[in-house]
């Protein structure tokens, strides 16, 4: 059987505004667009690979995708993330040593135009395990995101 190399994930999500989505992703990566047409825009990013396709359409409330994410290898480059993005103009929210999906993780928060929560994360301790007081704490943070502070 070949072997496959996979270049890349693509994700393509649904926005109401291409052109204030492309001014959030503009400051979230750091980077310009590599590719914009009339409801159409495309961020090919190399750090984290990922190429990004945002399309113009109805959106009336947002869809079953819980929230995207960034992991990093460190809190210092979670801050790092972070400090780009405040001087960028986005509001971030922080967690410190947070007990999520069952690892305690560093991260920030950051909401897209469309309500979109992207978080940055190191896990610091994985594979904790289940508790009886346990919820869906990342469900719970992108619904806290409305509200969040730099």
């Amino acid at each position: 059987m070949k072997s496959v190399t996979v270049l890349k994930p693509h994700v393509s999500i649904n926005v109401r505004n291409v052109q204030a989505s492309i001014e959030f992703y503009k400051k979230m990566f750091g980077i310009e667009p590599a590719k914009v047409r009339t409801g159409y825009a495309k961020f090919d990013v190399q750090n984290p690979p990922l190429n990004l396709a945002m399309n113009e359409a109805p959106v009336k409330e947002r869809g079953a995708l819980s929230h995207l994410g960034l992991q990093v290898a460190s809190t210092e480059d979670v801050l790092a993330i972070r400090e780009r993005w405040i001087q960028a103009g986005l509001t971030t929210r922080d967690e410190e040593k947070t007990s999520c999906c069952y690892a305690v993780q560093d991260k920030s928060w950051v909401q897209d135009p469309d309500g979109n929560a992207w978080e940055v994360f190191v896990v610091l301790e994985d594979n904790l395990p289940e508790k009886a007081e346990a919820t869906a704490c990342c469900v719970t943070a992108t619904t806290e995101l409305v509200g969040i502070t730099r």
